[in-house]
């Protein structure tokens, strides 16, 4: 059996100002592993413990006759061990989940990792069968030099759309006031919640009735924010960069009108996050009115039980508008490296990762643990420990959103979860606005050197854009100033940054051919 490591480094501050620090380093344990092991590196989100090595990973390894080392390494601190690792330290025979390493990582260390197109077409007929059946999925990690470096996911019981939008539905009663529709009808609202006691507390000044991004308020006016980007989107068959799109500067301004009503909140661009979280889980009242998060629970916490998800909002054009999920496909799942003495042992374990039987157990746990297989071939995710949260139960207990995962179509249709959180209520309120999810910009490849165009490109036209975003909704001005503003984005390389998103999306079409 092999052995299950964990690389976690931490440092705890003490009251006298002491500080201790753990480290259990890759480096200085080389001695404790197994002759002949594989070092595989994955990155975790927080410390859950090492359960999600067990079960269904052991027998992979068992499959395979092969052992596995794993080191694992938490995300506050991987950073600063990736550089060491890339700039010449111990490297991995791979790395696992696409946590790990960004497409730039892999992009400048070109001679770190192997090409598997050839060892792919001989060694994982798994996979081989799901680029067959989902041409998206080869699209996806295929470079443009024509190499495969990464594997890719496509994870199971994913929504079509992602963060939704959440109304107080109590606000809503205590003002007798219907559920808005359209976005005329949903600034009513705000300005009701604004004007009145929404809340009951006899205080006509502690609601914020809006308190959410900027995108997220702009949405009814055409703007679909994507899961691989908050900037560019698809329009007609072609991209478009949302910032300089006239539904942008309507939404601004109509943006500035709310925000100088009140009607949002009013530190949107000065707090910090826990801040914001602040307000919204208020355990005395309820003092947001409209906000956006995964589900109510996860949002508004205490007091998420007077929350009811807001219908896709129907805007000027006559359309209605949400947000697409977060990420369904990735690449940069696994990675191997030049290290790697055997690399098609590693590729044929992997493969393994790639089945419904797989992918089911890999995001929310091993069978017998979080996952019962029914006679039938359908499946039943089980319900959490009591007190126990089912996205934490899942992390817990498996990868999760990580590593090499392939669900066919349909397959969504064969599970079975819980419906009072997590996963399972998310796809139930799914139903009711994935239909006006919008086409996205894809998950492309760029080129090394497009990548460090766009690096230099957008660091002044990502501040830019910020800073004049914030200014238009504060002190307004979005039309009177939109001509200079594209002028300046245009000096800034604006032209450059639209012809690499062109030439970068014209390529993933091709190659879905």
């Amino acid at each position: 059996m092999s052995k299950k490591r964990m690389k976690i480094f931490a440092t705890v501050a003490l009251a006298a100002g002491l500080m201790v620090g753990c480290s259990n380093d890759p480096s200085s344990s080389k001695s404790s592993k197994d002759d002949g092991a594989y070092t595989i590196a994955t990155v975790r989100w927080s410390d859950w413990g090492e359960d999600f090595l067990k079960g269904f990973v052991e027998e992979t390894e068992k499959n395979a006759n092969i052992n596995i080392d794993w080191d694992v390494y938490l995300n506050s601190e991987w950073g600063d061990k990736k550089s060491i690792l890339l700039a010449g330290g111990e490297l991995p025979d791979a790395f696992f989940g696409s946590l790990a390493l960004s497409d730039s990582d892999v992009a400048k260390n070109s001679g770190v990792f192997i090409p598997l197109e050839d060892l792919i077409e001989e060694h994982m007929p798994n996979l081989k069968k799901a680029f067959e059946e989902d041409p998206a999925m080869k699209a996806m990690v295929t470079s443009p030099d024509g190499h495969i470096y990464s594997l890719p996911k496509k994870l199971p019981m994913r929504p079509v759309a992602g963060n939704a939008l959440f109304i107080n539905q109590e606000w809503l009663d205590n003002l007798n006031l219907e559920m808005p529709q359209t976005y005329e009808q949903f600034y009513d609202v705000l300005k009701a919640f604004k004007e009145q006691d929404a809340n009951g507390n006899g205080d006509l000044n502690d609601e914020i009735p809006f308190q959410a991004g900027v995108m997220q308020y702009i949405l009814p006016f055409g703007l679909p924010i994507g899961a691989y980007s908050e900037s560019m989107t698809v329009k007609d068959g072609e991209p478009v960069f949302m910032p300089t799109s006239d539904e942008y500067r309507e939404g601004i301004e109509q943006m500035h009108k709310a925000y100088t009503e009140g009607l949002i909140d009013q530190e949107l661009f000065t707090q910090d996050t826990s801040m914001a979280e602040a307000k919204r889980k208020n355990p005395d009242v309820a003092l947001v009115g409209v906000s956006s998060g995964w589900t109510p629970d996860a949002t508004f916490g205490p007091v998420a039980n007077e929350y009811a998800p807001l219908p896709a909002l129907e805007g000027p054009d006559g359309e209605r508008y949400v947000m697409s999920d977060s990420v369904v496909y990735e690449r940069r799942e696994f990675m191997i490296t030049t290290k790697a003495k055997e690399p098609e042992k590693l590729l044929q374990w992997v493969d393994q990762f790639y089945t419904e039987d797989a992918s089911i157990q890999t995001f929310y746990g091993s069978f017998g643990v979080a996952v019962e297989k029914n006679d039938d071939g359908t499946y039943t995710v089980l319900e959490a420990p009591e007190g126990e949260s089912a996205d934490i139960f899942a992390w817990v207990n498996s990868f999760r959103d990580f590593g090499p995962k392939y669900i066919g179509e349909g397959f969504n249709d064969k599970v079975t979860l819980p419906k009072s959180g997590g996963d399972g209520l998310k796809l139930e309120m799914d139903k009711e606005i994935n239909m006006h999810v919008k086409d996205q910009f894809p998950n492309v490849v760029y080129t090394e050197d497009e990548m460090n165009r766009l690096s230099a490109l957008t660091t002044d036209i990502d501040s830019y854009i910020g800073t004049m975003q914030s200014k238009w909704v504060v002190d307004g001005g979005a039309s009177k100033e939109w001509d200079s503003y594209i002028s300046q984005l245009k000096q800034m390389g604006y032209d450059e940054f639209m012809e690499i998103q062109m030439t970068a999306f014209e390529r993933y079409q091709e190659s879905l051919k």
